[in-house]
């Protein structure tokens, strides 16, 4: 693909809004259309990015014919829409949790196959400049040999009859809730970082008795070549940090060299092996838009795989690794045993 990239959205909901921002800041992406069942919402988009609004996706489809379509609609609506997009040659980028079950993903999955059209995940935490920078000292070899690590989820947004009525109050609905819906981030980025997953085990509960999923978990996850990584999370302790949704959480990874620490305000630092002496981790990012410009770093990481050629991470087939993993947390807890997991 060379020159500008027709792209076409479907979808207006909250989320959105980071969606729009990060295409426009990519200066190779013209806007052909917006659709939504309501008509005045997309027509509100159209106002400040450009394009035509629709309330219908097939006819938007046949009439931009863009190069690239954005999913940003409820999981239940994935799949149906995928199947317009290959049927009219258009890549996707789709929103998770993608297509809603695993079932389904690999449905999408072999649609897009069949029809030769590009599926990816719009999974955006591993683009966290944080984990960029982790990844770097991680490649570095800075840390030796890799013995453990732990993520503290804690948001501290799960408290009382009222949790979550004020952003997403269809939380509370979820009958899957901190898997499916967030843990699964952090599934991803340990697989970023630590690589393909071997085995996990885990125990679930529900703390908040107004939702109907689960809020709480500790999991562990084996990885194949490298450490043993621990997910012990629950949405209504906190951490220490001005913004609880900037890292949701604390990172602790140990290596034999030393200890290198992300906090909730998204500082890293290093502590060599029998120091004391706490040194600070310096990169770059941008307090902007949601989680450190995530969102806008995924976008450009698409857009250059589409006008340059260079590689893309989150394709759908490669995303299924998240879903297998999140299906293997919910049968650990059910049956209390430790679930292998095969690569396809």
């Amino acid at each position: 693909m060379t020159g500008s990239i027709k792209l076409a959205a479907v979808g207006t909901g909250y989320f959105s809004q980071f969606h729009f921002d990060a295409w426009t800041r990519c200066g190779e992406v013209e806007f052909v259309g917006v659709a939504d069942l309501n008509l005045e919402n997309a027509e509100r988009i159209i106002t400040r990015y450009g394009g035509a609004a629709f309330n219908d996706v097939a006819i938007m489809l046949d009439a931009t014919k863009p190069d690239l379509l954005d999913i940003i609609t409820p999981p239940a609506t994935h799949l149906p829409i995928i199947k317009m997009a290959a049927k009219r040659g258009i890549n996707v980028i789709c929103q998770k949790p993608f297509c809603g079950d695993l079932a389904n993903a690999q449905r999408a999955v072999e649609i897009g196959k069949k029809s030769g059209i590009d599926i990816t995940v719009h999974e955006n935490f591993r683009f966290q400049p944080w984990y960029s920078a982790i990844r770097r000292e991680l490649d570095s070899g800075r840390l030796g040999h890799i013995f453990r690590a732990t993520f503290r989820l804690r948001p501290g947004d799960g408290q009382g009859p009222s949790a979550y009525l004020d952003r997403q109050p269809y939380f509370q609905k979820m009958e899957r809730f901190l898997i499916h819906e967030t843990a699964v981030h952090f599934i991803d980025v340990f697989r970023y970082l630590f690589g393909d997953l071997e085995s996990v085990w885990a125990d679930l509960e529900r703390l908040n008795p107004v939702i109907l999923g689960e809020d709480s978990c500790v999991i562990i996850l084996k990885f194949k070549d490298g450490p043993r990584a621990v997910l012990d999370g629950n949405r209504l302790s906190d951490h220490a940090a001005e913004n609880h949704r900037r890292t949701m959480g604390e990172l602790l990874i140990e290596g034999e060299k030393g200890v290198l620490s992300l906090n909730g305000d998204a500082e890293l630092s290093f502590r060599p092996h029998n120091s004391s002496d706490i040194r600070p981790i310096q990169f770059e990012w941008d307090d902007i838009g949601f989680g450190g410009d995530c969102v806008y770093h995924f976008t450009r990481h698409v857009v250059d795989h589409y006008s340059r050629g260079s590689p893309i991470m989150n394709s759908a087939t490669e995303y299924l690794a998240n879903l297998r993993a999140e299906e293997a947390v919910y049968e650990s807890a059910t049956d209390g045993s430790m679930k292998q997991l095969v690569s396809i």
